[in-house]
């Protein structure tokens, strides 16, 4: 956990009081968490874990073992996602 003294200008207070109190947090450091959350993959993408990277892989395996590496042709492609 890191520890940081920040000062925040009138609206960010603003901001940060509003998201406390919608999502009924106790402190302003849960609310500048909370924030980051919901915003802050529009900056830096979250790392995957170990976990949902083996779920991926496996899936991956799985689909190869069943279709190989069979390809779709457009028409086919259209006739699935009923386009004319």
């Amino acid at each position: 956990m890191v520890f940081a003294r920040i000062s925040l200008n009138e609206y960010s207070n603003k901001v940060l009081n509003v998201v406390k109190a919608k999502f009924d947090l106790k402190d302003k450091s849960q609310a500048i968490n909370k924030f980051l959350e919901i915003f802050g993959e529009e900056v830096v993408e979250k790392e995957a874990n170990d976990q949902y990277i083996k779920k991926i892989i496996e899936s991956t395996e799985t689909h190869f073992k069943k279709y190989g590496k069979r390809k779709m042709s457009l028409k086919d492609l259209d006739k699935l996602c009923e386009v004319s």
